[in-house]
């Protein structure tokens, strides 16, 4: 696809970023910034970044991927850094609902990184999605470019949401930059025994908001959103399968321990279990099961 460059002076670059780089003392813009894919004014217009851990755990991915899709499909343009983990879950939400998404990327224009993700960075391109950097080339990403990208995915959007992040992590330098810029910070609660959860929960009690759905984003934007998500067709009637769904809707637990709960032999529930996954009810993490 071809390359193109927009520069600091042009018309054509973000009026967002520009403004949010008037508001930093110790950082400034890119003067150029390449690109692929469509570039249109509304894709900036409104715009959530969405970043989070690399090392993002079962329920980060799968409450990242419920409120992006459904902020995605309110017509939001999400913006993120195109890392696996939290990045990679975001981008994916945006392009399955027919979403539109900026990855912002910490190398050269030229250059897919990470590689594995080659499938992901066409599917971007080929929704009406941009790729972004602001190194020309097969330049290799290098510590400071990771941190250059982060200025420039929290100056694109309207407001940034941090899914999941440790202490000292790369998605608390782009929400840094976020609260200097004057943007609004969102920030998913977890577990406070979590490691990738204790960045989300700090900014939280320095006044990020909660979010617990997409309306807390969404109204935001002053955005309604869509209709409503048809609920999971779940068996009903006291089966095993619904006693299952039901004790799984509290916590997440493995085989042997919801075994003990219904006091069953493991083999009959594992078998319970098999029919439930394949009929997509369930998924297995790490040898607990959660719902889907």
């Amino acid at each position: 696809m071809e390359i193109n460059c927009v520069e600091v002076e042009s018309k054509k670059y973000p009026k967002a970023l520009k403004e949010s780089f008037k508001k930093l003392v110790s950082s400034l813009g890119p003067k150029k910034l390449y690109y692929k894919g469509n570039w249109d004014e509304k894709i900036f217009q409104n715009c959530l970044a969405v970043v989070g851990s690399r090392h993002l755990t079962y329920y980060g991915k799968k409450a990242t991927e419920q409120l992006v899709t459904e902020v995605a499909a309110a017509g939001i343009t999400i913006v993120s850094g195109f890392m696996y983990g939290g990045d990679e879950a975001a981008h994916s939400a945006a392009v399955k609902c027919g979403g539109k998404t900026i990855a912002v990327m910490p190398c050269g224009i030229d250059l897919i990184h990470p590689a594995n993700q080659k499938e992901l960075y066409q599917k971007i391109l080929d929704t009406g999605g941009l790729i972004i950097s602001e190194y020309e080339g097969d330049a290799q990403p290098q510590t400071f470019t990771y941190i250059q990208r982060d200025r420039i995915v929290a100056g694109l959007p309207k407001a940034v949401f941090v899914t999941e992040a440790a202490l000292n992590s790369g998605s608390l330098i782009s929400a840094s930059y976020a609260k200097k810029m004057g943007k609004k910070i969102f920030a998913l609660p977890g577990p406070i025994t979590s490691e990738v959860s204790k960045g989300s929960l700090k900014l939280i009690k320095e006044g990020a908001e909660v979010v617990t759905e997409a309306k807390d984003i969404l109204k935001y934007f002053d955005i309604l959103p869509s209709a409503k998500k048809a609920g999971k067709n779940f068996v009903t009637g006291d089966s095993l399968e619904n006693k299952i769904i039901e004790q799984l809707k509290r916590e997440p637990l493995k085989a042997d321990e919801l075994a003990r709960l219904f006091v069953i032999p493991v083999a009959q529930l594992g078998t319970a279990l098999s029919l439930m996954q394949l009929k997509g009810f369930i998924s297995q993490d790490s040898g607990k099961y959660y719902i889907n």
